[in-house]
């Protein structure tokens, strides 16, 4: 348990360290990708090892073999709704809403379909024995895929807004371990895939250009959550 909290409270300090200490004026650089290809690699390298069932088996003997929790389901969503939340009620995002939309759906579906077919083709058995798609962690890779896009919309106005999300996304990954879901390879892999995802789409910036009947462009969009009594949504609002 201290471990996990250890890495709640020095990983996002540590990649700000990282970043600052090589950051450079070149348009590409490899420093956002350092931190989440040692995190694949990590992952990768002791999936399946005695290590990675010693580190499963003690985790569970500390927590105990009943321990449930299923608090990942829903905080595993946070740094989504954080990433447009925060533009709404006045702290602002580095880009419009419409192009935050399509940098975050971009990251999104490139790191989801590299999850996907992980799955697919490492056929690698959950802990608890539900089926054979553990590596990599799926919950792990959605919340730090968001943590990270919302890092790079509020890291200029915001950094406890910035960092907040890779609270929630280490938090999911912690939980995920300690719920028996994952092993800590699929949650090391998960999380290093999202972070690279994120940061290669904020490093080459695709359809920056992209403005659909001129969305985005000389206008401003506006969302608003809708909550019902069974049913929840967002309405959007285009001011053209």
């Amino acid at each position: 348990m201290k471990f996990f909290l250890f890495l709640i409270i020095v990983l996002p300090l540590s990649v700000s360290a990282l970043e600052d200490s090589l950051r450079t004026d070149d348009k590409v650089s490899i420093v956002p990708f350092i931190v989440p290809l040692s995190l694949i690699t990590a992952g990768a390298a002791i999936s399946g090892s005695d290590l990675e069932k010693d580190i499963q088996s003690d985790i569970r003997d500390y927590i105990g073999n009943d321990f449930n929790c299923e608090a990942d389901d829903y905080i595993v969503h946070i740094p989504a709704a954080e990433v447009f939340f925060f533009d709404l009620i006045g702290y602002k995002a580095k880009n419009s809403f419409f192009q935050r939309a399509k940098y975050f759906a971009v990251a999104n579906l490139a790191s989801q379909a590299i999850v996907q077919s992980l799955k697919l083709s490492t056929d690698k058995l959950r802990p608890n024995g539900e089926n054979r798609e553990s590596f990599p962690s799926s919950h792990t890779n959605i919340a730090f895929t968001n943590a990270t896009v919302l890092y790079h919309e509020y890291k200029d106005t915001s950094s406890f807004i910035a960092y907040s999300g890779y609270v929630f996304a280490v938090s999911t990954g912690a939980l995920r371990i300690m719920n028996n879901n994952h092993w800590t390879g699929d949650v090391l892999a998960g999380a290093g895939i999202g972070i690279f995802c994120a940061n290669l789409v904020y490093q080459f910036e695709p359809l920056k250009d992209w403005h659909p009947f001129g969305l985005g462009e000389n206008n401003n969009i506006y969302a608003f959550p809708e909550f019902g009594n069974d049913s929840y949504g967002l309405s959007l609002m285009i001011d053209l």
